[in-house]
């Protein structure tokens, strides 16, 4: 797919400066240095500014905002040359109602009493379009691996806490000397066609009217092909014969990489596990564009900024080459 990259997260080409995980001198002087920026994040959601929330919000390293951080920055890399990190500030307590905050749909913000007043933590998913592909990438690298130091602060061979190192990018356990490193898990998600319709499906709890493409986790031992076919099978009982890979997105919520796919049914009957989803349906091509209109009061168009809208709009518009 010729514009595989253009998706949301994607492609941005971040510098990521491996090489320099392991020099903690090099390190350091980076982070003091005058061009040095770091990104608080506070339970999974990034720090931003502007009325549209669509930058984000640097600081100093040695901002107060930081003294809630238990741990040292992770670095993330060099943004044209200029060094930029991320500091997990989630043991801060805000004074507002946080009960929506983990929701499906997070509209809160959140604002720190040590920061600017036009900055806010806010959910990801609700600005993840309006930030340049560079931002969205340095965003999505700093959710996903602050994500990991939060569930993985133990050794997963012995029990022991582990320590972070490799300027956040490795753990060591100190009792028995494992390393341990950020996981990615892998995600099929499936455009499954036939002749000049789409395969859609809704999983329980989700939103009246969200639908979108079919999705499942990648097992161990099996290919990308070989987990399209087995997720649209077990979810939908659709057969599908010949399959292709399009495009990747790096999705941090929490931390996957979502494979979409070209997978070709070989009929249209259906037969859901509602163990698996609530619903699944054939939507015809014109009836998808009204969809993505606005004018099917049945279904919402996949969310802008995921895949699933990325695959099914290059569908639309016969661009899957």
């Amino acid at each position: 797919m010729k514009i595989a990259e253009t998706v949301t997260f994607g492609g941005s080409g971040l510098e990521r400066a491996a090489h320099l995980r392991g020099d903690s001198a090099k390190l350091e002087a980076l982070l003091v240095a005058s061009e040095a920026a770091v990104m608080p994040i506070w339970r999974g959601k990034p720090f931003l500014v502007g009325e549209e929330r669509d930058q984000i919000g640097w600081l100093a390293h040695d901002h107060s905002i930081f003294g809630a951080a238990p741990d040292g920055p992770v670095f993330l890399g060099l943004d044209d040359g200029q060094p930029r990190f991320v500091r997990d500030i989630s043991g801060w307590a805000p004074e507002e109602d946080i009960t929506s905050v983990g929701a499906f749909f997070d509209p809160s913000e959140q604002r720190h009493p040590h920061a600017p007043d036009d900055h806010a933590f806010a959910e990801l998913r609700t600005v993840m379009t309006r930030l340049t592909p560079r931002q969205a990438e340095l965003v999505a690298t700093a959710k996903a691996v602050t994500a990991w130091h939060q569930s993985h602060g133990f050794c997963a061979r012995c029990g022991a806490k582990s320590e972070v190192k490799m300027a956040g990018w490795q753990r060591d356990c100190p009792s028995c000397g494992a390393h341990h490193f950020p996981r990615t898990d892998p995600v099929v998600i499936m455009l499954i066609t036939h002749g000049n319709s789409v395969l859609m499906g809704r999983s329980p709890g989700w939103p009246e009217g969200m639908y979108s493409l079919l999705a499942g986790f990648v097992e161990p031992g099996e290919t990308i092909e070989a987990a399209v076919r087995r997720e649209t099978f077990e979810e939908a009982g659709v057969t599908v014969g010949a399959v292709r890979y399009l495009s990747s997105q790096p999705w941090p919520f929490p931390a996957s990489l979502m494979f979409g796919c070209h997978g070709e049914a070989l009929s249209q009957d259906i037969k859901i596990d509602p163990a698996e989803i609530e619903d699944a349906l054939w939507v015809t091509r014109e009836d998808m564009l009204e969809c993505f209109a606005g004018n099917n009061p049945d279904m919402k168009p996949a969310r802008k900024g995921a895949i699933a809208h990325f695959l099914l709009l290059n569908w639309l518009m016969d661009r899957l080459d």
